[in-house]
């Protein structure tokens, strides 16, 4: 028996989009207005053959009665404005997820903002450069590298923690961690959300340990472990897989909704890989949810531009995030705030100069 994908595509912005929905010749991506499509490519996966076609929105009245029911349920989530659940953030418009990252060993600045006093004026400056959500680690999860102690990763964020919501009230925390003790003691402290690699996987409590507290939750997905991740990372199909790990998740370990998807790009993922979940990024739309990226800093940004590497990758990394904000994507998860937020409101002043 086939399953069915349905992912928007051929996408219109500003003005256009606005007139387009108006006319009803198009529909909004997630709500918004401003994001328009008329296009949806549709996959079938049976056993090991997947298929794919674009079909105009006017032509979903002539597909066969299975795939059209399954095609109009994901249509419902797709345009479907994403709720609010977190302080101070709105999911119509994208939103920055600043990293302080309180380790030795990270891939990109371990060490720089480990310190008290440093780790509080470098959350200041993301904020005042155009964060609204905080992710705090206290555990590298860059390749290769081993899992540390609970009580060694909460020595490491606890000072900045206890002070965090007295100091950025309007801020969303968001703490990255797989661990239930360290998750426990966070919320105890204010978190918001709870940004767990493993998607839940690595503590098999944790999400037992949380529920009455009903914080919200990133998915992410995983291959492996951080320290096995990019060891020949497979999949049958990475797109569906993917999304089928996220579907399942959804139905089986989260009732309460709150939930934000993020496919993990660079965990467990080829150059390949990575390129194939970014380019056809609006098809997670189906499933209903925010959709948060990471591409900030990643090694297949090095992986394309070969020689014309830099140290922070600012250039590849914009690009990445504008790519996936004209997509619909709401969270980007970068290091360099400024330079990200810059790029956004310029190119949101292009698309809706039109």
């Amino acid at each position: 028996m086939a399953k069915y994908y349905t992912r928007a595509c051929n996408f219109y912005y500003g003005n256009q989009a606005h007139n387009l929905i108006k006319k009803k010749k198009a529909l909004p991506l997630c709500g918004n207005k401003f994001i328009a499509f008329d296009n949806l490519e549709i996959y079938s996966r049976h056993e090991k053959k997947v298929k794919s076609r674009i079909i105009h929105l006017k032509n979903i009245k002539n597909l066969k009665k299975k795939e059209k029911y399954q095609v109009t349920k994901h249509l419902k989530k797709i345009i479907l404005k994403r709720k609010n659940f977190l302080p101070n953030l709105n999911f119509s418009n994208p939103s920055i997820m600043g990293i302080l990252n309180m380790t030795p060993d990270s891939f990109s600045d371990g060490g720089k903002f480990n310190k008290g006093a440093k780790s509080f004026k470098h959350i200041k400056k993301m904020i005042e450069d155009g964060a609204t959500i905080i992710d705090i680690g206290g555990e590298s999860t860059r390749p290769g590298s081993k899992t540390i102690k609970p009580n060694i990763e909460w020595m490491r964020i606890k000072n900045v923690l206890r002070k965090f919501k007295k100091k950025f009230k309007k801020t969303s925390l968001s703490i990255d961690t797989r661990k239930s003790d360290i998750m426990l003691k966070s919320i105890q402290y204010g978190a918001d959300l709870i940004n767990d690699v493993s998607g839940f996987n690595f503590d098999k409590k944790a999400l037992t340990k949380i529920k009455k507290y009903k914080t919200a939750k990133v998915l992410h997905h995983m291959q492996g472990t951080p320290n096995t991740m990019q060891l020949n990372p497979k999949y049958k199909d990475v797109l569906l897989d993917v999304y089928d790990f996220f579907e399942n998740n959804i139905k089986d370990k989260f009732k309460d909704k709150k939930i934000i998807l993020d496919p993990g790009i660079g965990f467990g993922k080829t150059l390949k890989h990575n390129l194939t979940l970014i380019s056809n990024i609006s098809l997670f739309h189906s499933l209903g949810f925010p959709i948060l990226i990471g591409t900030s800093r990643k090694r297949f940004i090095n992986q394309i531009s070969g020689l014309y590497d830099s140290r922070d990758r600012i250039g590849g990394t914009i690009a990445s995030v504008l790519f996936l904000l004209s997509q619909g994507v709401q969270i980007f998860r970068v290091h360099n705030v400024r330079e990200v937020k810059q790029g956004i409101l310029v190119f949101e002043k292009i698309l809706k100069n039109k």
